[in-house]
């Protein structure tokens, strides 16, 4: 009798084991308890990072000759220390972040997790803005692309695992590389440099577990009204496309690691009135915990990541104008979703944050010294509402409140003599204000097919703000989008 409750023992030991290798055999794990790690390939890589930049600038680019660095240009950086720069808002808010994703990517894929990653976006940055240029290094593009290239480059990271597939060979293999290469550079180049881009794997060759973490894509393509100053007939047609990403579920959470939970999304004008990027979101889990109040409702609770990206420009025959820019660069701070099921057909999600932000930007109507936004310090509060009707559509309110305060300010008097070099020096945020940007978004969404809808969205923007030097500005604006959204 004991050896045949031994030999069933065994057995079952065996079909566990069994089991857990079928499970474990189509997933490459992108975890540090994983993946060897490289952190000094990482540094090398990093560094690699600013040696191309700076040699795009000084042999390609060099109109005003900033990349003309010496030993004494670096000297005199340290010398100085670090001021607040001004250069534009696409540059600062946007671009650098995106520099800043570059040295984070290198630390994650060479085998690093979230935190241990972050501190390459730090000393990557760091190193360009003390010898990557003659100007004087800059407080902002520090802490701008630390903590927004940290945002991006997970994005971005865990988007390129997605298409990923080390079991496919030819054409589509080709396809699958070159689009994570585009997504995630320099883990393309990682993948070259070892030999992953083209070895087939029968074993560990997918990249992402959508069991554990589904992953929901949209895309919008529709006629985007943008009003002069919210007058209904005095505006702006543009064709717009949206790409929209929701990441795991932290209601059915599987895990709990940094950026296991996003949201992302960006909007391209897809002619010359208005940017071609208007807006880049991001809103990532840290951590949390996973609670169920009542029978059947849901809810977390944790610490959540933003960064917010908003421009705009002035709308053409209207009052010459600029509607808004606002930039939330480093922002951190508490969230809390809720699902709350009204019937089987009827379903309530809905979240909200409340942040402290390090370091932000909005619209200045004043500084005009290479930038036209302030840089500042604040707040902000979020609110996201979805009403789920099933097969017939989908109701949206989302309501976005910024405060920024600048309190590094100028008068004009300070500028009287200065010329165009020691604006360089000028080491001010722009003008002393309390900036607030209130964006109110609701959109009804009807369902054409399992796959096809038709959106309907309005965007009211609302700001004021109050200087400590000149006459106060309150602006208001609208605009009305109207497109089809496909879903895979």
């Amino acid at each position: 009798m004991k050896r045949i409750i031994f030999y069933i023992v065994v057995i079952l030991f065996a079909s566990v084991d069994l089991n857990a290798q079928q499970a474990d055999s189509l997933f490459v794990y992108n975890d540090s308890l994983h993946l060897k790690k490289h952190p000094w390939r990482a540094a090398i890589e990093a560094l690699v990072v600013n040696a191309s930049v700076w040699s795009y600038n000084r042999y390609l680019d060099n109109k005003y000759g900033y990349s003309n660095i010496t030993l004494h240009s670096i000297h005199e950086n340290i010398k100085t220390g670090f001021v607040w720069d001004n250069n534009i808002f696409s540059s600062n808010q946007l671009f650098h972040p995106y520099h800043g994703s570059f040295y984070y990517s290198a630390a994650r894929s060479n085998g690093l997790n979230f935190w241990q990653s972050m501190p390459y976006s730090f000393v990557g940055s760091l190193t360009w803005e003390i010898c990557g240029e003659t100007t004087p290094p800059s407080i902002n593009d520090l802490l701008t692309t630390t903590f927004a290239g940290t945002a991006l480059g997970e994005v971005t990271y865990r988007l390129s695992s997605l298409v990923l597939d080390d079991s496919k060979h030819g054409a589509n293999r080709f396809f699958r590389e070159f689009l994570g290469t585009v997504i995630s550079p320099v883990r393309g180049l990682n993948r070259l440099i070892n030999g992953d881009a083209w070895k087939v794997k029968h074993k560990y060759y997918k990249y992402h577990d959508y069991d554990k973490l589904p992953v929901k894509f949209t895309l919008s393509l529709g006629n985007r009204y943008f009003t002069d100053n919210a007058c209904m007939f005095k505006g702006h047609n543009n064709v717009y496309s949206e790409f929209k990403m929701i990441y795991g579920d932290p209601l059915h959470m599987t895990t709990n690691v940094p950026y296991d939970y996003f949201r992302f999304s960006t909007v391209f004008n897809l002619d010359g009135n208005q940017p071609l990027i208007s807006s880049v979101n991001v809103n990532a889990k840290l951590f949390g915990k996973y609670l169920q109040p009542l029978p059947g409702h849901k809810a977390f609770i944790g610490m959540f990541q933003h960064f917010d990206y908003f421009d705009s420009k002035i709308i053409i025959d209207g009052s010459k104008s600029t509607p808004f820019k606002m930039a939330e660069a480093a922002a951190v701070g508490l969230g809390i979703l809720y699902v709350l099921p009204i019937n089987k057909n009827v379903i309530v999600r809905h979240s909200s944050y409340y942040n402290a932000v390090l370091l932000g930007a909005s619209l200045t109507d004043y500084y005009r010294l290479g930038r036209d936004y302030n840089l500042g310090s604040g707040f902000s509060i979020k609110s996201y509402t979805n009403i789920d009707f099933g097969k017939y559509g989908n109701f949206e309110l989302y309501i976005h409140d910024y405060h920024l305060y600048t309190w590094r300010g100028y008068k004009d008097e300070d500028l009287s003599n200065k010329t165009e070099s020691p604006y360089f020096y000028l080491n001010t945020q722009g003008d002393k204000s309390n900036a607030q940007l209130i964006i109110i978004n609701p959109i009804i969404g009807k369902n054409l097919s399992s796959k096809i809808y038709a959106n309907l969205g309005l965007y009211y923007y609302f700001r004021k703000t109050n200087y400590l030097y000149k006459p106060d500005v309150f602006s208001r604006t609208f605009e009305l989008r109207f497109g089809l959204r496909y879903a895979f």
